[in-house]
């Protein structure tokens, strides 16, 4: 693709993005929205055209106005599913945080990498480390493997299968491992990692279900071997999967 088709799809994306804003403050009809953005009422009806077959935009009548469509609904959904899901989880990662005297988050999956929304640090926590944002691998740390035992097994295979990048000794590298380790993850509920990411560190985590029942999240504690060990590990597992349940039907599921 040359410079000045790549361009040319760049200012498409721009021009579709201000028709939406445009309707976002009320209907208006192609030549109404060719004289706000300054161009030719062709291109306008294209761009509307895309935006109408994707659901975003809607016709109110034969030749009538145009209104925002229920396809951004379904996208602001979304959103508002994630936001939701930061801001009831904050108070459930800080009571953990509290109870363990450790690091909690909340992860989400996000184009092959896991990414921390939510964040509570406990009053033993050794590290000041921010994880909100930050993306993950989803090999080598517990959220992530939570994240990727419960994808569908063929995106599952796929994601699995890429290139893993070491990050320690301890780090799993091998997919057909990982595939392994995956289904013990999805069978007993939790994934475990011990120094797979930082020496020194081991975390474990649990799934949190959206309204669907399918898994939205997952959420974790963190911290130093010595201190969560393999055994506090067991132990600790079935208080985190009780305030993950509860998350959980904060997010309208129940478990039949």
């Amino acid at each position: 693709m040359s410079n000045s088709d790549s361009a040319a799809q760049v200012q498409s994306v721009d021009r579709a993005i201000s028709v939406l804003e445009l309707l976002a403050q009320g209907e208006a009809g192609i030549t109404e929205i060719a004289g706000e953005l300054g161009v030719h009422k062709s291109t306008v009806s294209r761009l509307v055209s895309v935006l109408e077959s994707r659901g975003l935009v809607e016709q109110l009548g034969e030749r009538g106005k145009y209104a925002i469509g229920f396809g951004v609904v379904r996208l602001a959904g979304a959103a508002t599913g994630r936001m939701d899901l930061t801001k009831l989880g904050q108070p459930v990662c800080q009571t953990l945080a509290d109870s363990f005297g450790e690091t909690v988050n909340i992860a989400v999956h996000d184009a092959g990498v896991a990414i921390n929304i939510t964040q509570a640090r406990g009053s033993a926590a050794v590290s000041a480390v921010n994880w909100i944002g930050q993306r993950t691998p989803l090999h080598a740390t517990s959220s992530g493997k939570v994240l990727l035992a419960y994808l569908p097994a063929d995106e599952r295979k796929r994601l699995a299968s890429l290139p893993l990048d070491s990050y320690t000794e301890h780090t799993v590298v091998e997919a057909s491992q990982l595939l392994a380790e995956l289904e013990e993850v999805a069978e007993q509920g939790y994934a475990a990692c011990f120094e797979e990411l930082e020496l020194g560190l081991h975390a474990v985590a649990v799934p949190v279900r959206g309204h669907r029942g399918e898994v939205v999240a997952a959420m974790s504690a963190s911290g130093p071997s010595y201190r969560l060990s393999r055994e506090r590990v067991r132990q600790i597992v079935p208080t985190m999967s009780t305030a993950a349940a509860d998350l959980s039907s904060q997010l309208g599921y129940f478990a039949g």
